[in-house]
């Protein structure tokens, strides 16, 4: 174990305020810190006018999970993958599902030090072909997130961001720079949701999406937890695969999960299935090739189909995988190829 000074990682993307604070510019929040406080994200603190990570090495926990529960259903099906987060969170979803880790600041969760190369051996220990950045969102530790990347790139083993996409689009480009795979979290369609719902703003979202499908070869998916009478109308899915279509293509796998009450919003209904299905079949009625369930047993939404002979490729049971029909990445039936990296 370190002691606290060792600890402390000097941040990047940062700069002094003409206030006599420092401006954060790792999120579009764009945070000014005065002396001794910390981020809206709880773990970035100016301390002696230097903006540090404070969550650097801190992990709050770790777990291995099927990949299919980050969910990536494209990306090594069948696979475990070490899962970890931090303390605190640069968005305030009132339906936040992790709100114990996501809404904490470091000093009131148990943590302790792991170094970038701690993590990385205890995958090669676990065997698992990658590692993931979940539970809160890794934008804010960026810096940690390069430093095990970088690592795990050199071992060959995968990264993956389960994140929200809340990222200046400069420091964008730095913390993904060894990710291998990404799911997003497009919460919402419209900014009042966004904005009423998690204080941030959907439009940052968005260019994340753009920018990963057009400036990367990083995998990644979509999800979008569908809250009743919040996100959930037929109008908004619609304008929403509509803008994925168009900008994304149709080959994006997207994840429509059920919501049950947390947090601030535990007066919300849990999701009805009926109201996952109907998304659903909007979506591949669309035109969205790759669309899935979760969080429900539904297993014809749940299972991947070949785009071209329409048979069942890879079967699901909630997180588990029961059947594979891939053949390094190709329809066993018709040689077909499937969008995604595969074994």
């Amino acid at each position: 174990m370190k002691s606290h000074q060792e600890e402390l990682k000097l941040a990047k993307w940062w700069e002094p305020h003409n206030s006599g604070k420092l401006l954060c510019t790792l999120c579009p929040r764009y945070c000014t810190i005065g002396e001794g406080q910390i981020g809206f994200c709880f773990i970035r603190q100016n301390i002696d006018g230097k903006l540090y990570s404070i969550g650097y090495g801190r992990p709050t926990g770790f777990a291995i999970d099927p990949i299919e529960k980050k969910p990536l259903n494209h990306f090594l099906p069948g696979s475990s993958i070490l899962s970890f987060g931090t303390a605190g969170c640069n968005l305030g979803c009132k339906f936040c599902q992790n709100w114990s880790i996501s809404k904490a600041k470091l000093n009131s969760v148990r943590s302790e030090y792991a170094s970038p190369e701690e993590v990385v051996a205890l995958a090669i220990k676990h065997k698992t072909p990658s590692i993931a950045f979940t539970y809160n969102d890794p934008v804010i530790f960026g810096e940690y997130v390069i430093d095990i990347s970088r690592l795990a790139r050199e071992v060959k083993i995968n990264s993956v961001m389960v994140t929200a996409g809340y990222i200046d689009k400069n420091a964008r480009t730095e913390v993904f720079q060894f990710i291998d795979a990404a799911n997003v979290d497009l919460k919402a369609f419209s900014e009042m949701f966004y904005h009423k719902l998690t204080f941030s703003h959907l439009a940052p979202v968005l260019d994340t999406l753009l920018w990963l499908k057009n400036e990367t070869n990083i995998w990644f998916e979509i999800t979008t937890l569908l809250i009743p009478n919040e996100n959930d109308s037929q109008e908004e899915i619609k304008r929403m695969c509509d803008w994925i279509l168009i900008n994304l293509g149709n080959e994006v796998p997207l994840h429509f999960t059920a919501f049950h009450p947390d947090f601030k919003l535990t007066d919300k209904p849990a999701t009805p299935l009926s109201t996952l299905i109907a998304a659903w079949q909007i979506a591949v009625q669309m035109g969205i090739k790759f669309c899935y369930l979760g969080n429900v047993h539904h297993h014809e939404s749940q299972t991947t189909y070949c785009p071209q002979c329409k048979k069942a490729l890879l079967k699901r049971d909630w997180h588990s995988v029961t059947s594979n029909n891939l053949t390094n990445g190709l329809c066993s039936y018709c040689g077909a190829i499937l969008p995604g990296k595969f074994y």
